[in-house]
């Protein structure tokens, strides 16, 4: 196990999904399963001091925004990953306002769980983008265009495609452009908001209420 593994635990209420999701996690050489439990507390996560906390939202009798901030504080640094069978713009909105680095449903291949788990603990921010793309839609149907800020109107169109999962190919065919000038508007939509990954566009509109 390399020094700088990741330090994982998994709060899982199902004691044979938590066997699963460790068995996932530990057949990766950078990822350190520290512990398993069935609820979030306090003290046992902050004596595991982990780096990273698996959090199932299904079947937790806490309520989920305490269940995120009780795993979030259980070290400095500590982030957050949700899961959720939950396809919901809503549940997701609160997660993240609680302060969940990742909101993942769980029919994610173990591949891209480890994938996105490893993103978020190097400080990135995941989010399904179906669920994304949902939530930013809603929005569009009810003011028009996804309120973005500083966002020119071509700009917020592209995020938009960006949150449904659209490659730049597909939305250079889908708005008419060449794919060339798709990814400048990318790049400077990345810049306007300070980020560096296609997700993390819609979580900022989520986290700062502007969709």
């Amino acid at each position: 196990m390399p020094s700088l593994a990741i330090r994982v635990a998994v709060v899982e209420f199902q004691a044979l999904f938590a066997k699963a999701l460790c068995s996932v996690f530990s057949g990766d050489p950078e990822i350190n399963v520290i512990g398993d439990y069935r609820t979030p507390v306090a003290a046992q996560l902050a004596a595991a001091r982990p780096d990273l906390v698996i959090l199932d939202i299904d079947g937790q009798t806490t309520d989920v925004a305490e269940a995120i901030q009780t795993c979030a504080s259980a070290a400095s640094g500590t982030r957050v990953c949700v899961l959720s069978t939950r396809v919901t713009p809503e549940i997701m909105q609160r997660c993240l306002g609680a302060g969940a680095d990742a909101y993942i449903v769980k029919d994610i291949s173990p591949a891209e769980l480890i994938k996105a788990a490893k993103s978020v603990a190097s400080g990135e921010t995941y989010v399904d983008p179906r669920v994304a793309g949902g939530l930013l839609r809603r929005s569009t149907a009810t003011s028009g265009r996804p309120d973005l800020v500083e966002l020119s109107a071509r700009e917020s169109e592209v995020i938009k495609l960006i949150a449904e999962g659209l490659a730049n190919k597909q939305i250079s065919a889908r708005l008419h452009l060449s794919e060339k000038t798709v990814k400048n508007h990318i790049s400077r939509i990345f810049s306007k908001l300070n980020i560096n990954a296609r997700t993390q566009a819609a979580v900022h509109a989520i986290r700062t209420g502007l969709v």
